[in-house]
């Protein structure tokens, strides 16, 4: 746990004030935490790219107050090469995936639905692309304990009856 503290006080993610974002949890390689607007599941590569890289993280949002739900975000390690593809494997189904420099995304809310299903059901996953200058990057996430994040961040921000 405090390694994954550790990586998202360093991404940012994680506000000064400690009442701004609460920890709903580790549950095996991933963590789930809510904040005032949005609750997330979130994972760091268990194999990254290469030492020296970027650190990037995968991470799954809801958002109520937009009406979003289980809308998948990926950080690279690395600036994407522009034109290149990024690929998301979960088992044997494989995703193409929108980039933007350093982030990619489902195309739309289907997608991240399939994307959501898979990840629930799957063992690991791996995002590959190339960088800017070419070489290849693939990040490769356990996905253990991700089903349990991901039930923790949707239950804290599941709407209020």
């Amino acid at each position: 746990m405090r390694r994954l503290l550790f990586i998202l006080l360093s991404l940012g993610l994680v506000a000064p004030a400690a009442a701004q974002q609460r920890s709903l949890g580790v549950f095996g390689l991933w963590g789930a935490f809510a904040e005032k607007e949005r609750c997330f599941a979130i994972a760091e590569p268990s194999a990254p790219t290469r030492a020296g890289e970027g650190r990037g993280f995968a991470s799954v949002g809801w958002w109520p107050g937009r009406n979003v739900r289980g809308q998948l975000h990926i950080r690279l390690a690395d600036r994407k090469r522009p034109g290149s593809a990024v690929l998301l494997r979960i088992g044997d189904r494989t995703f193409q995936l929108a980039g933007g420099e350093n982030d990619a995304w489902a195309p739309d809310a289907r997608a991240d639905a399939e994307i959501v299903s898979a990840l629930r059901a799957g063992l690991d996953m791996s995002v590959e692309t190339r960088n800017v200058r070419g070489a290849r990057m693939r990040d490769v996430y356990a996905l253990r304990g991700a089903a349990s994040a991901l039930d923790a961040a949707a239950i804290a921000c599941a709407p209020q009856r």
